[in-house]
């Protein structure tokens, strides 16, 4: 039994701290997921607090998961569990009937499960929470309580940074279909005898004689006799999903042009998209900067547009405001928001890869490119993100060693 417990305790603190890292590296993602629910179950005066339910979400499930997993604070840590369980049980066995929001993102990007498959994980999930929680008190850790403190607090403070750093900044890790060095031209294509979708069509023919509505199937339909029957209506049910492309819906429509999307990805050159799914709620503490990229692309040759899913009205009003000196071109919102984590952002492509992305707080001046190539730019910069990653992590190591070491000797001396 006691095997089993320990078991079930690791593999729920496993599945917790996945949950959690993977919604806390990607906050603006949680909250456009909060978003959805609560215009779905018709809670829209809610979504000014979404971010905040998205930090909040993503570090308690980590910590509950990091409790569990390395049986600390584990009688508290069970509590959580269950309440976490006996709340999103039922909300995912809702969300699999009415099917309001398709995916109920509760791993992210980085797992996506249907509604039903997510339905029947939390059942599993639940059942091994109820064995722990019903024997929370036969747990016993092998850390005492200021290291058990240390860390939680080394866990809290490490979480918090990670959710910071991927708001402020982009997603440290991007499970998209849209991450640097993804091909969208790719992402869009369904490979060669890939599954369609599979639908049952049933049509409705009226009976001139008697006025009476029938329904038949493909098979049997009376399309012959038209002297006693006549079409009515026709309707389709899915009965199978086939295969879907990771990108859909990606459309730049130009305001003179039109539909530009295959000119952009095919495009042998660079092409640079400011994105902004809102310019209302756009940050404009890059637009300097982005204007004087736009000058400095066409100087190169080099494509520069704006893709937004804002009417003409708020496009008009927002190029007066700033001076804008490129072209707003129009994108399904969805897409936008997938592409890049930031309003605005900006997207560097070559031949349809995604060559870069910078959020707006990042986005590099103009003279930084002057005389550069674009790619080799983009290397360089991030071969400085990835040392910056590598000295952050060294640093948080040093202080989790530090604090042990500290714990260990006011052992010592405590003898």
């Amino acid at each position: 039994m006691k095997f089993l417990l320990n078991i079930c305790r690791i593999l729920i603190g496993l599945v917790f701290i996945f949950s959690g890292f993977v919604k806390g590296i990607d906050p603006l993602g949680s909250d456009y997921k909060f978003t959805d629910y609560f215009n779905a179950f018709g809670m829209s005066w809610m979504n000014f607090s979404a971010l905040f339910f998205s930090f909040l979400l993503s570090m308690a499930e980590f910590i509950i998961g990091i409790c569990l997993f390395l049986n600390i604070k584990t009688k508290l840590a069970s509590w959580g569990a269950l309440l976490f369980m006996a709340v999103f049980t039922p909300l995912t066995l809702i969300l699999a009937i009415k099917n309001p929001v398709t995916d109920c993102g509760c791993f992210g990007d980085a797992l996506v499960l249907t509604n039903w498959e997510t339905f029947f994980k939390n059942i599993i999930l639940l059942v091994m929470v109820l064995l722990v929680f019903f024997n929370r008190k036969r747990f016993k850790s092998i850390f005492n309580v200021l290291e058990q403190s240390v860390i939680l607090t080394g866990s809290i403070i490490f979480m918090f940074c990670i959710e910071m750093y991927s708001y402020r900044h982009l997603p440290i890790l991007d499970f998209r279909p849209y991450a640097v060095g993804a091909n969208i031209t790719e992402g869009m294509t369904t490979p060669e005898g890939a599954p369609h979708d599979e639908y049952s069509t049933t049509l409705k023919y009226k009976n001139k004689n008697t006025g009476e509505i029938k329904e038949f199937d493909e098979s049997n339909f009376p399309w012959q006799d038209t002297l006693n029957w006549e079409f009515h209506s026709s309707s389709q049910k899915l009965l199978k999903e086939g295969y879907k492309a990771p990108i859909h819906d990606f459309v730049i429509e130009h305001p003179e042009y039109g539909d530009i999307t295959e000119e952009v990805l095919n495009d042998d050159d660079y092409t640079f998209l400011v994105v902004s799914y809102k310019l209302s709620k756009a940050s404009a503490e890059a637009q300097d900067k982005l204007n004087k990229l736009a000058a400095y692309a066409s100087e190169n040759g080099y494509r520069f547009y704006g893709l937004t899913a804002s009417n003409a009205d708020e496009i008009t009003d927002f190029v007066h405001k700033y001076n804008v000196n490129y072209s707003f071109c129009a994108t399904d919102e969805i897409q936008l928001k997938t592409v890049i984590r930031s309003n605005p952002g900006l997207v560097l492509l070559k031949k349809g890869t995604i060559i870069d992305k910078w959020g707006h707080r990042d986005i590099p001046d103009a003279d930084e490119l002057k005389g550069k190539d674009p790619l080799s730019f983009c290397l360089l910069e991030q071969q400085y993100i990835t040392d910056r990653y590598v000295i952050y992590s060294l640093a948080l190591l040093y202080m989790f060693l530090l604090a042990f070491y500290m714990i260990k000797k006011y052992k010592r001396l405590a003898k």
